[in-house]
C-alpha cells in the first residue's frame, strides 16, 4: 500500500468513527463499519470507488448487521455537516435522492465483495474479559489511579483507523492494546510460569505482540502526518 493509500484510508476512517459517534452509533457498531470499509478496500482501487460513499455505505451496513437501524437520511445530513460545517441539511430534492441512491447501491455493491460475510468477531469482548482479570490482579488504589481500561479501549477504538482490524486476530490485538496500556503507566502484574499475556491468549509470541504494537505506533505517526 503507498503512502497516499495509507493517508486516504486513515482519513477516511476518521470520517467513520467521527460522524458515527454524532450519529449516536455504538463502538461495536462502529467498528464493524470500519471493518467493512478496510476489507472491501482489500480487493477494490481507490482509483475506481469513492473512499467516502464506500464508507457512508459501511456505516449504513454496519448498523443492520449490528441491529443499530440508521435512517439514510440521518446519514447523509451528518456526512453532508462534515464537508460543509456551516451549512443547513440538504432538502429532499434531486440531489438528496441521487446522493440516497447512491448508498444503496453501493452497500450491494459491498455485499457483493465480501460474499455476504459481514458479522465480524471484535476485540472488544476479549478486551473486556481481560480487563477484568488484570483489575484483580492488581491492588485496587494501583488500579483506580491509573487509567489502565480507558487507554486500552481508546488505543483499541485508534487501531481501526489502519487495517490491523483485518490482518490480526481479535484476541491478539485485544492483548496487544491491554499491552500497550500497561507498558504506558509502567504497570508490572504478578508473574507466575507463565507471562500474562500468555494466560489469556496462548496462541500469541512476544514477536506478535511487538509487531502489532509497532503498527500501532505507526498509525500514531499516521495521524501527525494528516492534521
Amino acid at each position: 500500500m503507498t503512502e497516499y493509500e495509507s493517508k486516504k484510508h486513515f482519513r477516511v476512517c476518521q470520517f467513520i468513527v467521527e460522524t458515527g459517534v454524532k450519529l449516536g452509533m455504538r463502538s461495536v457498531p462502529m467498528a464493524t463499519a470500519c471493518v467493512l470499509y478496510h476489507k472491501f478496500f482489500q480487493s477494490a482501487s481507490l482509483q475506481v470507488y469513492e473512499p467516502y460513499l464506500v464508507a457512508m455505505s459501511a456505516i449504513y451496513l454496519a448498523g443492520k448487521v449490528e441491529e443499530q437501524h440508521l435512517r439514510t437520511r440521518d446519514i447523509i445530513n451528518v456526512c453532508h455537516r462534515y464537508f460543509h460545517p456551516e451549512s443547513d441539511p440538504l432538502e429532499l430534492d434531486g440531489k438528496f435522492w441521487e446522493l440516497r441512491d447512491s448508498i444503496v447501491q453501493c452497500e450491494l455493491l459491498i455485499l457483493r465483495q465480501l460474499n455476504f460475510e459481514v458479522c465480524f468477531e471484535h476485540p472488544h469482548k476479549y478486551l473486556l474479559h481481560y480487563l477484568l482479570s488484570v483489575k484483580s490482579l492488581l491492588n485496587r488504589h494501583a488500579w483506580s489511579r491509573t487509567p489502565i481500561a480507558e487507554t486500552a479501549l481508546a488505543v483499541l477504538k485508534d487501531s481501526y483507523h489502519g487495517s490491523m482490524c483485518v490482518q490480526h486476530k481479535p484476541q491478539h490485538l485485544a492483548v496487544t492494546c491491554l499491552y500497550l496500556s500497561l507498558q504506558t503507566y509502567g504497570m508490572q502484574l504478578p508473574r507466575g510460569e507463565l507471562e500474562w499475556w500468555q494466560v489469556f491468549c496462548s496462541d500469541i509470541t512476544k514477536d506478535e505482540i511487538e509487531t502489532i504494537m509497532n503498527e500501532l505506533l505507526q498509525l500514531y505517526d499516521m495521524e501527525a502526518k494528516c492534521t
